[in-house]
């Protein structure tokens, strides 16, 4: 079995070879053109509609739209373990849409629209949660390049019911009803297509299902090397000051790989973006990014007619790490900014959002580039339980590393008392403090430590209300892979990065 998983990884790679690694373009064998979808006349479906496709479940209801002749009428039936009256829909400019009766978990079923001149048939449909996988190139980065990707992709088969599709990489200037191509049509996952899958994407998909045990959709529509302008409407650019800024890519992927996936009814949605915009609007990512989860909340539930949740789920991850020894902000002022500067989520700016703190999971020897690490395994299962807590409600499922909830000085240390019991190590380095409001930072130390408390020197400064401020972790690479000081007391979930100023209102005391 290994020798043949061997040859399939092999030819995996092969495949491949064309990738590259800053932009995450494959080449495809799969590839639906767009022309071929577009209406001709005759009956068909809209271009993200196929065989072992998963349409939305219960208690939302699946919308289906395709192509028709102007005037017709299209008769839509569903057939399988439970049968659906037949619904009659309209053609009107080209386009007929139907939505459906509410169908519970399972399948398979055959979808059918027909007239009087021909027929449309969708087979092997299930019905379950299906979750748009969108970002760059961390969301792009393929199952065959993980580790252990044998092993994982010896398991793609056992899990039938994980189904994958892929939006082909396409821009476009106005906002299109349909995708221009089809990377890799709805597929029942082998070894060959997972592994050129995105290994985040995929491997949220199967542990939600492993723990849901149901069907599971997943939509990848990610680009590497593309900052979250490319994403994002006019309309979220506007409310950041961002339309203006004499961009030529601005919406361009917005356009093209989302906007065309509007009417279909989702679950929700994961992230993995960030890298690019460390160089490109970073003091606006704070409002870019919760303008682009509202504006996707509001277009989704628009565009499929109210089926999708208005607040639907939405997870990212947290950045990772790029170049170890870096002294410079952007990596850490994007992981702030991710969190709206809240430090973590939800919060009031940006709720029913759960995130993955990957930044203690740094790939030095990665062949891929170390902006790009190979443990993919973490971060799907960081965000699998943020998705338990928040999409599913589920309770008492720890999602969240442990986060300052007061900070109280003295003349000799400064105690950090977390909102959580917690897990810690020693530290020279990763908590830092500057002793007034223009002084450069300065490493403080872990000193001590208990079941909720931490307690760094602060004799680094003559007096006590000079230390203005602490941060954590504020750093581009902060720690070896698992070894940052402060996590869950279960050690599974890292605390994320925070800076806190006295001036600013944040909970600090003196004593």
């Amino acid at each position: 079995m290994y020798q043949e998983l061997g040859n399939i990884l092999s030819k995996v790679k092969q495949s491949a070879k064309q990738h590259n690694w800053a932009t995450g373009v494959m080449q495809s064998e799969k590839v639906i053109d767009h022309d071929s979808c577009y209406p001709d006349g005759n009956l068909s479906f809209a271009s993200y509609y196929g065989d072992h496709m998963v349409l939305q479940k219960s208690p939302e209801r699946a919308v289906l739209w395709g192509y028709g002749p102007e005037g017709a009428q299209v008769t839509v039936d569903l057939s399988g373990p439970v049968n659906q009256e037949s619904l009659v829909v309209n053609v009107t400019k080209g386009i007929w849409y139907a939505t459906l009766a509410p169908v519970e978990a399972g399948g398979p079923y055959n979808v059918t629209a027909s007239n009087e001149n021909g027929t449309a048939t969708l087979k092997d449909v299930l019905f379950g949660d299906v979750w748009l996988c969108g970002g760059q190139s961390n969301m792009c980065f393929e199952t065959y390049k993980i580790f252990n990707a044998s092993e994982e992709l010896a398991l793609a088969a056992k899990y039938p019911h994980v189904r994958t599709f892929m939006v082909a990489l396409e821009k476009s200037e106005t906002e299109l009803t349909d995708l221009i191509k089809v990377e890799l049509p709805w597929s029942v996952p082998t070894a060959t297509n997972v592994g050129k899958f995105s290994a985040v994407c995929w491997l949220f998909g199967r542990y939600l299902n492993e723990h849901l045990k149901y069907p599971i959709g997943l939509v990848r529509s990610c680009w590497g090397g593309t900052p979250i302008e490319d994403w994002s409407s006019s309309r979220a650019l506007q409310e950041c000051g961002l339309e203006q800024n004499g961009r030529q890519g601005n919406s361009v992927l917005w356009n093209s790989m989302i906007h065309p996936l509007l009417k279909m009814t989702i679950k929700g949605a994961i992230w993995y973006q960030g890298e690019s915009n460390t160089g490109l609007n970073q003091d606006k990512y704070n409002c870019s990014f919760p303008a682009m989860i509202d504006d996707w909340r509001m277009a989704f539930h628009e565009g499929s007619g109210g089926q999708t949740a208005h607040d639907f789920p939405f997870g990212f991850v947290q950045l990772s790490t790029f170049i170890k020894g870096s002294t410079l902000d952007g990596m850490p002022n994007i992981r702030w900014h991710q969190t709206a500067d809240f430090g973590f989520v939800p919060n009031p700016r940006m709720q029913k959002t759960f995130m993955a703190v990957a930044l203690d999971l740094p790939d030095e020897r990665s062949p891929y580039h170390p902006i790009h690490p190979r443990d993919k395994q973490d971060v799907a299962f960081r965000l699998t339980l943020g998705a338990k807590a928040v999409a599913y409600n589920e309770t008492d499922v720890p999602f969240q590393g442990p986060f300052p909830e007061k900070i109280t000085s003295t003349s000799m240390y400064l105690n950090i008392t977390y909102d959580q019991t917690v897990s810690v190590k020693p530290s020279a380095n990763t908590f830092e403090a500057p002793c007034g409001p223009t002084s450069h930072w300065v490493a403080v130390p872990i000193t001590q430590w208990d079941s909720t408390t931490v307690q760094v020197s602060a004799n680094l400064c003559s007096l006590p209300d000079e230390v203005a401020a602490l941060r954590y972790a504020w750093r581009d690479w902060p720690c070896d892979f698992k070894a940052c000081p402060i996590y869950s007391t279960s050690g599974i979930l890292p605390a994320p990065p925070f800076i806190v100023s006295r001036y600013q209102g944040d909970a600090w005391e003196s004593q």
